[in-house]
């Protein structure tokens, strides 16, 4: 198999590309920013600004970049964090090894945490600090079946030109049901048919101002 191709984006934050999907994982235009503005700002901070304890399910963990982003925002804010993070095509552990996020973040003291994110056994639950408690689990988004448990998603799954199956009404509906009364699904895509399939759902659909790059992103919240 093609190996990943790891690059600069324009914030200087590493991005990898994927042979297997013909897409990167992040935009181009910055790695960082793009997770600070869509899952971060979006998802993460909406909630906190009503409630401290806080569950997030990433659908697509990836190199790792929102988890860590997360864990840092958790201890700056003095949050507990109960995170999950899906992902089936993951990166080996040297692979993440040469992402260059603590250094962006400034957070080098936390490279230690990034690794072993990438290096902890599937399916078994961690305490990376006593702010943020980890589980990871290697498995098809659409093989899911968790029912009324998370306050945000995060779904960072590629693209719907290189996965358009994981954009339908049947995977959404998986995270309609994933998600607690009043829980938010945030994501990048702003495509019209992904925001009437989350609306056909019951979700209520915001249409906020996208990261850099992008016109649009969407916040959709459970009703």
């Amino acid at each position: 198999m093609k190996e990943l191709e790891i690059f600069n984006t324009q914030d200087g934050s590493h991005s990898v590309f994927s042979p297997i999907f013909g897409v990167s994982y992040h935009s181009k235009y910055g790695a960082i920013q793009e997770s600070q503005h869509v899952f971060i700002a979006a998802g993460l901070l909406e909630k906190a600004t009503t409630q401290k304890e806080v569950s997030i399910l990433e659908i697509g963990f990836g190199t790792g970049l929102n988890a860590l982003m997360t864990l840092l925002e958790a201890e700056r804010r003095h949050l507990t964090i109960h995170y999950t993070g899906v992902e089936n095509y993951p990166l080996s552990l040297e692979e993440a090894s040469t992402l260059n996020y603590p250094e962006i973040l400034a957070a080098t003291s936390h490279r230690g945490v990034f690794e072993e994110m990438h290096r902890i056994p599937w399916g078994e639950p961690k305490a990376l600090s006593p702010s943020f408690h980890f589980t990871k689990l290697k498995q098809k988004f659409e093989d899911l079946s968790l029912k009324d448990t998370f306050d945000v998603i995060y779904f960072d799954a590629f693209a719907p030109s290189a996965q358009p199956e994981l954009w339908e009404t049947e995977v959404l509906g998986i995270m309609y049901d994933a998600l607690k009364a009043d829980g938010i699904l945030v994501t990048y895509c702003a495509k019209g048919s992904v925001k009437r399939a989350l609306k056909s759902l019951g979700f209520t659909i915001e249409a906020l101002k996208g990261p850099p790059g992008k016109r649009e992103m969407t916040r959709a919240k459970k009703g």
